[in-house]
């Protein structure tokens, strides 16, 4: 799990150096990404790994995930006006699994943050093949390119906007609802996962 003293870009959340360094770092990987900040609560790595495993089989998050969510979310900076909405599944996905993970994380993140809570108005309207660990950055941007959909824009306008997802592997899937996102008036995306992969 994070604790704070890390280095991590400060786009994109990636691990930079082991040791925190005071000023801003950029991996500028992630230059060209329409969301605004990224943050997770841990390296995609041992117990999280097993744990957002688990998450995508059963509606439960421990305690102690829960309680390393609290801590991420009082670390980082979320604009206090923000509404939080879950990257959603496509209507397959979802009918084949029963729930959305990133839902069950978007419902605890809203009820910390005494914030909106909204899984309506940004759709998934295509099946997407699932991301594998081996797909690269390419790949993985064409499988979410026109995937999204924003159905209520007035609930958006003008709002920042909290995404809430499980993993953040190469921010695709993020930059595309962000662009969507904003495209529908929104004023900014952050994004919030349990875990960024390396």
């Amino acid at each position: 799990m994070f604790t704070g003293n890390e280095t991590l870009c400060n786009k994109c959340g990636a691990f930079l150096f082991g040791a925190g360094r005071s000023g801003t770092s950029f991996c500028r990987k992630c230059d060209d990404q329409l969301y605004d900040s990224a943050f997770a609560v841990g390296s995609y790595e041992k117990a999280l790994s097993a744990t957002i495993l688990q998450l995508k089989k059963t509606p439960h998050m421990s305690q102690r995930l829960r309680r390393h969510v609290a801590d991420t979310i009082g670390r980082v900076s979320i604009p206090e006006s923000s509404i939080v909405v879950p990257v959603p599944l496509s209507s397959r996905r979802l009918q084949e699994r029963g729930f959305n993970q990133a839902a069950v994380i978007g419902k605890l993140v809203s009820k910390h943050l005494r914030a909106p809570y909204d899984e309506s108005t940004l759709i998934r309207k295509a099946h997407t093949p699932m991301h594998r660990v081996g797909m690269d950055r390419k790949a993985r941007a064409k499988t979410v390119k026109n995937a999204f959909e924003v159905v209520r824009p007035k609930l958006i306008e003008d709002m920042s906007v909290l995404l809430v997802d499980d993993i953040f592997t190469s921010g695709e899937t993020a930059s595309h609802c962000a662009k969507i996102l904003k495209k529908s008036g929104a004023a900014r995306v952050d994004v919030l996962t349990l875990a960024r992969a390396a």
